[in-house]
């Protein structure tokens, strides 16, 4: 898999613990030469300072190529003004603008609606600084009324000047290739690279999945539920399944791989050496 670009996502650690292995993960991957990687604009209100000091931290510690997710739940314009020129600023160059969950606590939705005003408001105020990758459902996100509405709210993201989208992850490659399939006749053309989750907890990613509509197929859960307490063998079997997934979108013209390492190096490492 030589030469196919890697992104890898983080999220901004709150504790001294949490830096520490944040620090001991990025150390690992920067190993694999990523084109850049992200840091999530966490939940609780409280990342105007978590998220903006990670993707500094990523930058001059690590010598990466950070790009910070942006979310317009609960903020205000003036607030995402001074973010974005906060950002400006530190040299970055690139942006994950995503609609977002509005914060718990907070019962205002912000000045900006969705991820496709959000967009149009980054334009406005830096024209074409900032290179933005959107998110987008190739299993349909979970509160769209169906799947070509869903489909509709992507392009008017796209439309309004997104660069990329990164897919929320799916264990199906085929769903991959048809969202794309059908993107483009609807006249996207922006790279569209699909979100990887390696699978390392797997009670953890069940209750994930059925927050965000991710389908688990029927097969790999029974298999899950076959090899009990034996976690050598979910590891080694959760790296071989998602790595032929991996070369299997590669081989079928996806552009990139982003990698959701919830922080964790070891079960992208593990997929990534499964990869011929």
């Amino acid at each position: 898999m030589a030469g196919v670009p890697l992104s890898f996502e983080f999220y901004p650690p709150k504790t001294d613990e949490q830096r520490a292995q944040l620090d001991r993960t990025a150390a690992k991957l920067r190993a694999h030469a990523p084109e850049y990687v992200s840091c999530t604009f966490g939940a609780g209100g409280s990342t105007l300072s978590y998220t903006p000091d990670t993707v500094q931290r990523l930058r001059e510690r690590h010598e990466l190529d950070a790009a910070p997710h942006l979310s317009c739940m609960g903020g205000s314009r003036e607030e995402i003004r001074a973010l974005l020129a906060k950002y400006r600023d530190m040299g970055c160059r690139r942006l994950v603008a995503l609609r977002g969950d509005l914060p718990s606590g907070m019962a205002r939705m912000g000045d900006l609606r969705n991820a496709t005003d959000l967009v149009a408001f980054i334009r406005a105020e830096h024209g074409d600084w900032f290179h933005v990758e959107v998110g987008c459902y190739p299993e349909c996100h979970p509160q769209a009324e169906d799947a070509f509405a869903d489909l509709r709210h992507f392009k008017a993201k796209v439309d309004a000047g997104a660069d990329g989208a990164i897919t929320q992850y799916f264990y199906n490659a085929d769903a991959y290739f048809r969202f794309v399939d059908e993107a483009r006749a609807l006249g996207v053309e922006v790279p569209i690279v699909p979100g990887i989750m390696p699978i390392s907890n797997f009670t953890q990613l069940r209750r994930f999945s059925e927050a965000c509509g991710a389908e688990i197929p029927r097969w790999i859960a029974k298999r899950m539920l076959a090899y009990g307490d034996d976690a050598e063998s979910i590891r080694a079997f959760a790296a071989e399944f998602v790595a032929a997934m991996c070369e299997r979108l590669v081989a079928g013209g996806a552009p990139a791989l982003h990698f959701y390492t919830l922080n964790l190096a070891k079960p992208t490492l593990n997929v990534l050496r499964n990869m011929r």
